[in-house]
């Protein structure tokens, strides 16, 4: 079944009809609905997957916005199946660490399974988890967890009953908030009048310099930059008064508000600079990107295509949300791809939404030993190799898709 948009998008920050639709995806299945065997047969509903630039605000968001509790009541995305997010969750705890006192009370919200949470066992913590299924993982490994969406009746009922938070950390949730008004308004309330709230979201300049269109689907509903981030959190009374670059997820940006007194950091003004630089806030950028993109699913199904063709085997390394995406983008199926393997026990067994996909388990490669591994999952592209070092050594070739398909 597929669903459609309406005729009149508007921009769900500043209310402006002033939209321009720069990106095309297609009818697409929810990322993260993968299918069990017994339900192979049943139909997916398709939902519009268009991107938007609003000429007004500078925000870039998606068109359709599916139901939060379809998205996330009950999730399969778990932090714990990858030691680069690791590694990353230690480096934002440690920097966090630098700003709080010991006695601090940190809330984080869409904590997942608790990974992040686990570096803060010596302070107060409380997670807020929507996803049923991956609260009561948190809650078996330790982490005090709330099992709600955020929002300002939530925050009211964390106040009353665990006081005003010293911090607020939230990663790849921010851009995940339809109402990002309301969201922040339920930020200000539990948070203390000299605390702070960081965000940690993919960044658009990277999403657009290295051709990461991949990284738009229905959870992720804005696509941010630092400009127009800091003119929403003003009008909300509150500064966004650091900023910080990182590698995780082919480029985020971790940003830092207040609605008390912190120095400025000059990286603010600084990616402010180069937003401009790469005219981020103009319809031209997009135009361009559009068609970038374009080229690059032409490419990919040219390389795939000829390999398969002179008789070689490929199978796909990674099931992430990006994945899914890039394949029903491309239109790359099981006709292409013989199987995915991915280290997550919550997707294996199951298929791919749209494309449908089998997922099995990472032992597949070597008992499999196919001829080339298309990396999904290419923001870890480091980790999986590493990993996949006996293949490669028994010949096996890897293809990273983005930012340009190439082979390993």
């Amino acid at each position: 079944m597929i669903l459609k948009n309406k005729n009149e998008i508007e921009c769900r920050v500043c209310n402006s009809r002033n939209m321009f639709k720069f990106l095309s995806l297609g009818p697409t299945p929810l990322a993260n609905k993968f299918i069990k065997k017994e339900h192979l047969n049943e139909e997916e509903i398709y939902y519009p997957l268009d991107a938007y630039f609003c000429e007004e605000c500078f925000f870039v968001q998606i068109g359709y916005v599916v139901n939060p509790k379809v998205l996330f009541e009950n999730y399969i995305y778990v932090s714990s199946t990858s030691e680069t997010l690791k590694k990353q969750f230690k480096e934002f705890a440690d920097d966090l660490k630098s700003r709080i006192k010991k006695n601090s009370f940190i809330v984080e919200i869409a904590s997942n399974d608790g990974t992040l949470l686990k570096n803060f066992y010596s302070y107060k913590i409380l997670g807020i988890e929507p996803a049923s299924n991956i609260a009561k993982i948190a809650i078996a490994g330790g982490i005090p967890t709330l099992n709600r969406f955020f929002n300002i009746e939530t925050a009211k009922d964390i106040v009353k009953k665990y006081g005003k938070a010293d911090a607020i950390i939230g990663t790849n949730i921010f851009a995940h908030i339809s109402n990002l008004n309301e969201f922040i308004e339920a930020v200000k309330i539990l948070l203390d009048k000299d605390g702070f709230a960081v965000f940690e979201s993919p960044y658009l300049a990277d999403l657009m310099e290295k051709m990461e269109f991949d990284t738009i689907y229905h959870e992720h509903i804005y696509y941010l930059a630092i400009k127009p981030l800091i003119s929403l959190f003003k009008k909300h009374s509150m500064e966004l008064f650091d900023v910080k670059r990182t590698k995780m997820h082919g480029g985020s940006i971790r940003f830092y508000v207040t609605k008390g007194k912190f120095k400025k950091e000059k990286r603010v003004s600084d990616l402010v600079s180069l937003e401009e630089k790469l005219e981020l806030g103009k319809r031209k950028a997009y135009e361009d990107f559009s068609s970038k993109a374009l080229k690059l699913k032409v490419k990919l199904n040219d390389l795939l295509g000829k390999l398969k063709m002179s008789g070689k085997t490929i199978a796909g390394y990674g099931a992430p949300a990006k994945g899914n995406t890039l394949l029903n983008y491309t239109g790359v199926g099981n006709e292409i791809l013989d199987y995915i393997v991915d280290k997550s026990p919550l997707k294996q067994g199951l298929y791919t939404p749209g494309k449908r996909i089998p997922i099995f388990s990472p032992d597949a490669i070597l008992k499999k030993r196919p001829d080339y591994i298309l990396i999904l999952a290419w923001n870890f592209a480091d980790e999986i190799m590493r990993q996949e070092r006996a293949y490669k050594e028994k010949g096996g070739r890897f293809i990273i898709p983005i930012p340009e398909p190439k082979i390993i």
